[in-house]
């Protein structure tokens, strides 16, 4: 019976990321089909396009988005890792292994927290160079 329930809950954990990925997936399928249905609109009207509203419509600013997500989710997964050396040290007096897992697992947090903060710096640095 723990083998069919753990079964289970494993099978509810990745149908829910499957979920989850398949939800962004059709979110910007969506959105872009909106952005272009609004340069059809546009075009039919006969209207003259200014690039300041075709960028704005087709998300050409969106490196900045990227570039500020990158930094939240940076510094958010980067104060994790204190955290996880905390719940080290605490499950450290009952069990010394769970101690030394998850010092492992606070610094491989950490260095994901850093990546993506110089992954943040990347994208910042080739969005100045396509604006020169």
């Amino acid at each position: 019976m723990d083998g069919t329930a753990a079964g289970l809950g494993a099978f509810g954990f990745w149908f829910f990321v499957a979920a989850i990925i398949v939800a962004g997936i059709w979110n910007d399928a969506r959105r872009r089909e909106s952005q272009q249905e609004t340069l059809r609109r546009i075009v039919e009207c006969g209207k003259n396009i200014d690039p300041a509203v075709l960028d704005r419509i087709l998300g050409a600013t969106g490196n900045r988005n990227l570039e500020r997500d990158l930094k939240v989710s940076g510094l958010i997964v980067l104060f994790i890792a204190p955290g996880l050396v905390a719940l080290a040290i605490y499950l450290g007096q009952i069990a010394s292994e769970a101690r030394s897992a998850l010092l492992g697992t606070s610094l491989l947090v950490g260095f994901v927290g850093l990546g993506l903060l110089l992954a943040a710096k990347l994208v910042e640095r080739r969005y100045s160079d396509q604006q020169d």
